[in-house]
């Protein structure tokens, strides 16, 4: 059923305003008792349909946000994060609809009239890049101070950068520095708030990067690193511009959209391709031997990762204790060290544009070690998620496409691509959920604190709680 809605002044919520930066071109979610809106420039968009509104209601678990990616597959539209109420993102122009049964009705013009003056003025700053937005208010830097600094250090960087952001990721962000007529440079840096001591170390990355690019070529090179702290508050590196297609929640339409079996069976198994060739890289050869202790690497990062989730709990998780003691107690025998990514996900790697089975880039290096390669295997499979899996929402990838390898699939894959002995992958898969769900609790709890206005971390605590369940699901299933 499509009903107009209308959003009265009475409305609790005040609908976010999101921009298309490349375009200048306004839009808007906003969810009013059933009904989701999408209101552009031209026109304002409605839909109410059960599944939909069950779906998106499950999605943010009764919380009173919008989970964009939720939007973006229920409504067809494409975006670039979550949505809270009042808080600014990104949205792309509404994609066509791929299911006849969902189709967007015009609200009355009285309607838009009134939503549309409550969105303000509509950013049109152009961007100089397809994949970037405006920098997220409370992430600024001094573009002044990053020119200055650059300047001379490399080549065709010259005056002040324009700066814009790359909103993808949740720790560690990511500038676009855009010199005009000339080179483009990527800057990344920790987050604001306060740090766990060995997290988002920018010297690491710094080094893993400025020399891997030879022995691995989907790692981009690192050109310049800052540790003087004076320049932007944080210590930062600059790196090549690597030119892809990030494939996140949703097979973009190029590669068929997620109805395309075979580019889907392509992507997938190109994380899994791609995985097993880094770690076949020696670590020697690649000048990075020393790069950490893999001797009782497993055991330090249970411990570890136990370490974070009860620094960062904001809530008793009964699952949680189970699943840290199943974890210490049953630490399988190491296999022979690699080096290790140590946030393998599809949302760090970039594919070449005309093909979803040749990976050109591989991001996110800040925890690069030497250690147990099967550490990287279950992280990525803790967000493979299949068809009818409870908390399937979560998925930061769309693993449920019809050809996309299974879970098990993958492993297979894995093992054939290796040589390695897989057996004890159901201990990697948990240890994957497990520390997923740190990293997610991690993020939430700084924006409970207030030590970041990134709205995309306030359902962290449900989603954390989540895959604890699902790490005990899973050691009830496999002993």
């Amino acid at each position: 059923m499509l009903l107009p809605v209308h959003l009265d002044d009475g409305a609790a919520e005040e609908p976010p305003h999101l921009v298309v930066g490349a375009r200048g071109v306004g839009v808007a979610v906003a969810q009013h008792r059933p009904h989701v809106v999408v209101a552009r420039d031209d026109v304002v968009l409605a839909a109410e349909h059960r599944e939909v509104r069950d779906r998106l209601q499950a999605a943010h678990l009764r919380e009173h946000r919008i989970r964009i990616r939720e939007v973006e597959h229920e409504l067809r539209v494409e975006g670039g994060g979550e949505v809270v109420h009042g808080r600014r993102r990104t949205l792309a122009p509404p994609a066509p609809a791929r299911q006849p049964w969902l189709r967007l009705t015009p609200v009355a013009a009285a309607c838009y009239l009134r939503l549309h003056g409550r969105l303000g003025a509509v950013v049109t700053r152009t961007a100089p890049d397809p994949d970037v937005v405006p920098v997220r208010p409370g992430e600024e830097i001094d573009a002044a101070a990053v020119g200055a600094y650059v300047a001379g250090r490399l080549p065709d960087a010259s005056g002040t950068p324009d700066i814009w952001q790359f909103p993808g990721g949740h720790a560690n962000l990511t500038y676009l520095l855009h010199y005009p007529g000339g080179t483009n440079y990527v800057l990344r840096r920790p987050p604001p708030g306060d740090l766990p001591a060995s997290a988002h170390d920018m010297g690491r990355e710094y080094r893993v990067l400025s020399v891997l690019y030879r022995a691995f070529p989907p790692a981009p090179r690192a050109f310049l690193y800052c540790e003087d702290t004076s320049v932007i508050g944080r210590p930062f590196f600059v790196m090549e511009r690597r030119r892809g297609t990030v494939v996140r929640r949703e097979v973009p339409p190029e590669f068929g959209g997620g109805s395309d079996p075979v580019a889907n069976r392509k992507l997938s198994r190109m994380m899994i391709d791609t995985l097993a060739d880094f770690h076949a890289v020696d670590p020697k050869a690649a000048g990075l031997e020393t790069l950490g202790r893999p001797e009782g690497y497993l055991a330090r990062q249970v411990k570890g990762w136990t370490d974070r989730w009860e620094r960062a709990r904001t809530k008793d998780v009964a699952a949680a204790p189970e699943v840290i003691r199943w974890l210490t107690e049953h630490l399988p025998p190491a296999p022979p060290p690699t080096l290790v990514h140590n946030d393998w996900r599809l949302d760090n790697m970039a594919v070449a544009e005309d093909d979803p089975g040749r990976c050109v880039a591989v991001y996110d290096w800040d925890m690069c070690t030497l250690g147990d390669p099967f550490t990287d295997l279950g992280t990525l499979l803790s967000s493979w998620f299949e068809m009818g899996e409870e908390y399937a929402f979560l998925a930061s990838m769309p693993s449920r496409t019809p050809g996309f390898m299974t879970r098990a699939e993958a492993i297979e894959r894995y093992a054939e691509r290796s040589g390695r002995d897989v057996r004890r992958m159901p201990y990697y898969y948990v240890f994957g959920l497990f520390k997923m769900a740190g990293v997610v609790q991690q993020l939430f709890h700084r924006w409970h604190k207030g030590q970041t206005t990134d709205d995309r971390m306030a359902g962290g605590e449900a989603v954390a709680e989540g895959l604890i369940g699902l790490a005990r699901a899973h050691i009830e299933s496999h002993g």
